[in-house]
């Protein structure tokens, strides 16, 4: 592993500004009818024509080590936060897709960059493939509430390469994963089914989990998932029918971080012990900060519902030709084993590469000669590739 020599560099702070078509206007990141997206340029003191970009649905990546770590190695990185980047609550993909196009475009056009690189890390390398597998071959013509989106009719800069750094394949198939399948009725979410209770002690099945107990639960949360989703549609075309189509409809779902995995490491193994990336599980599973805890039937259409959302990294990698890295954190307690593999055996084409980091965690927690390992790893590969200049 080549290490990375430390060295200076500068943080700058700026906007991209995208004009807002929609009928139905986002009220998440707007001034009129402009999206303002806050971004970060992160750069080593040298000149380069290839820009690394950064985003995740929801979070403002210009502060998570690895990309300062490789603006330290002397790369360009452009960290963007998204128009939700203060909550997920009402979020499209749909619309983050465009953000990312606008943060792309304003790359080559505004700030010269010959190349882009997108590096998703975490919940930002579904939101990576999808743009890229749309950037080359489009499939979305509406939202997945059925409402107009721009992208019908926005032409996204392809990028030349794509690196998913510890990441899911998307946010409905990894919530899917950690639904609590013993919440059988939304409407009474204190009242569970104790048999398919991970937490409840009276449940017979203990650690680890036989097969047969699994296969209950994984259809248990698939079916809970199709029922949220009925009412989410439900609701969305009782507003329309009653001419309030403009108009949402918000609601709490309950009991999403309880995934086997989290209490039993046997299942889909790694290096990882019990609990999850967000602490004590039982505790999360019902908190404030669980994930997809607050949604509106339009988001959770969008992001989080199993038959409906359009943006996840193994349908958008068969439709990518641009050299990929997939990197996996042995130790990962956040983003299953199974879902990098499975992007990387998605992407059709052979200039592909899996690499492993062995015993980092998600966020490389105590383990800076972990991150200094994955640093390495990406950048001898954009080195590898010729992207770095």
């Amino acid at each position: 592993m080549a290490t990375l020599a430390p060295t200076k560099y500068s943080r700058t702070p700026y906007l991209v500004v995208q004009r807002d078509t929609a009928t139905r206007k986002d009220v998440y990141g707007s001034i009129g009818d402009d999206v303002v997206l806050h971004a970060q340029l992160l750069r080593g003191e040298g000149d380069s024509k290839t820009a690394v970009v950064a985003m995740h649905p929801i979070g403002s990546p210009g502060y998570l080590p690895m990309f300062s770590g490789l603006a330290r190695a002397g790369f360009h990185v452009i960290a963007s936060d998204t128009r939700y980047s203060n909550g997920d609550a009402a979020l499209l993909m749909e619309n983050v897709l465009l953000d990312l196009g606008a943060v792309v475009k304003d790359a080559k056009e505004r700030l010269g960059y010959e190349r882009v690189l997108l590096a998703g890390w975490s919940g930002g390398g579904s939101l990576m493939m999808g743009y890229q597998g749309e950037a080359e071959q489009p499939r979305i013509t509406r939202t997945a509430g059925g409402d107009y989106t721009a992208l019908a009719e926005t032409e996204l800069t392809p990028a030349d390469g794509v690196m998913i750094l510890a990441a899911h394949r998307s946010r409905h198939y990894l919530l899917t994963d950690f639904l609590d399948a013993s919440i059988t009725d939304e409407a009474k979410p204190d009242l569970r089914d104790p048999e398919l209770n991970l937490y409840d002690p009276a449940n017979p099945d203990q650690p680890p989990y036989s097969a047969d107990f699994l296969t209950a639960y994984r259809a248990a949360q698939v079916a809970r998932n199709r029922r949220i989703t009925a009412y989410a549609k439900e609701r969305l075309a009782e507003l329309r029918d009653s001419g309030h189509e403009n108009q949402e409809h918000c609601f709490v779902v309950y009991g999403t971080m309880a995934d086997p995995r989290w209490v039993d490491p046997t299942v889909d193994p790694n290096d990882r012990g019990p609990g999850s990336y967000l602490g004590d599980p039982r505790l999360v599973n019902d908190g404030p900060s669980g994930l997809g805890r607050f949604t509106t039937t339009r988001s959770w259409l969008s992001q989080w519902s199993l038959d409906d959302a359009q943006v996840d990294a193994v349908e958008a990698a068969k439709r990518i030709s641009v050299p990929v890295l997939i990197l996996e954190n042995s130790a990962d307690d956040a983003c299953p084993p199974e879902h990098p593999r499975s992007i990387y055996a998605a992407v059709p084409h052979d200039d592909k590469e899996f690499t492993v980091v062995e015993g980092a965690n998600h966020y490389y927690s105590g383990q800076r000669e972990h991150l200094d390992t994955a640093l390495g790893n990406v950048a001898r590969w954009i080195r590898e590739h010729q992207f770095a200049d």
